[in-house]
């Protein structure tokens, strides 16, 4: 068997026509509309939820950080953008679901890191997010985790609450963000959200 000598493919196409480059991704190669356009596509709970559209992971980021939000109304702009972020390296890796994680380990956690470094640096950001802004995103995340297991992906409160931890917050304040859409809908949400933040980072403190 004959091997070929060129190395292999590590770099993305995007719709914009910038190619990201996975072992050494760089900032200028990442723009939102890429970023909103594949979240938007990328299913979570790997498409078993139900409703006429998949839950997107682009639908994920906006309920976590309405979520957050909830959570700590006085969030400075920047971590509102950080933790709408979270799982921005998704456009690239997809969504690989916990179970699956747990049977590859941690090996996919250097590439999803580069990225999200990149992506951090291309808006502004900090490469590595403050402790308390990541133990805050985890806590949403995970309240956002329960939300979609009981609403959408077929889990009971109880089940969801062994995996995820018990929540507080009533489904109630964020069912907007639970319903059914489509993933151009996601997409231009995704978008609109990223503006109305991003607009309000240069703001002076009140």
């Amino acid at each position: 068997m004959v091997r070929s000598s060129t190395p292999p493919r590590v770099w993305q196409r995007m719709l914009s026509g910038r190619r990201l480059d996975l072992l050494d991704p760089s900032p200028l190669d990442v723009e939102i509309a890429d970023i909103a356009h594949g979240l938007a596509r990328v299913a979570r709970w790997n498409g078993q939820t139900s409703g006429d559209h998949i839950f997107s992971v682009a639908q994920h980021s906006l309920l976590v950080e309405a979520l957050a939000l909830i959570m700590d109304p006085g969030l400075p702009p920047r971590w509102r953008l950080a933790i709408l972020l979270h799982d921005a390296p998704e456009y690239v890796i997809g969504d690989i679901i916990s179970p699956f994680k747990a049977v590859i380990g941690d090996a996919y956690k250097s590439v999803e890191h580069r990225i999200l470094a990149a992506i951090h640096l291309r808006f502004s950001l900090p490469a590595k997010p403050a402790a308390a802004l990541t133990k805050l995103t985890k806590q949403a995340d995970r309240a956002a985790a329960f939300l979609e297991a009981v609403t959408v992906a077929g889990f009971s409160e109880a089940e969801a609450a062994h995996l995820f931890g018990s929540q507080t917050i009533p489904a109630h304040q964020v069912e907007g963000l639970m319903r059914s859409m489509s993933s151009q809908e996601a997409e231009l949400l995704f978008l609109s959200r990223f503006a109305q933040i991003d607009a309000q980072m240069d703001l002076p403190s009140v």
